[in-house]
């Protein structure tokens, strides 16, 4: 059995329409929407993202997302200033053991690794 694609359901906190502006800043693309739903795609990655506000859940959900350059990445998300539109938390590229990535915890509390990869 081969799996086309996984697409886990990611809780927008209490302000659904603030997290669908921030992730069309992030450069994703709206595929579909319908009521309290909104799936999200860009180059055949994707997620939907789900009007559900549990804090509790969404501190302790992370997503992986890796870019052809994490450094190119950076320099068009800071410009941005998401942190100042949206109220998120944004880290500058870090390296670790497992690879380079930027982190943003977004407006739920979900914490997006933005990683170096194919």
């Amino acid at each position: 059995m081969k799996y086309n694609a996984i697409q886990p359901f990611v809780p927008s906190g209490s302000n659904f329409q603030a997290s669908k502006e921030l992730f069309l800043e992030l450069g994703f693309n709206i595929m579909s929407e319908s009521d309290g739903y909104i799936r999200f795609e860009n180059n055949g990655g994707g997620f939907i993202l789900q009007s559900y506000d549990d804090k509790h859940f969404a501190e302790n959900f992370m997503m992986r997302v890796t870019v052809s350059d994490v450094d190119e990445f950076w320099l068009k998300i800071s410009e941005k200033d998401l942190p100042a539109k949206f109220g998120v938390k944004l880290r500058e590229p870090t390296e670790f053991p497992w690879g380079k990535e930027v982190n943003l915890i977004d407006i739920a509390g979900v914490c997006w690794h933005f990683s170096q990869g194919d």
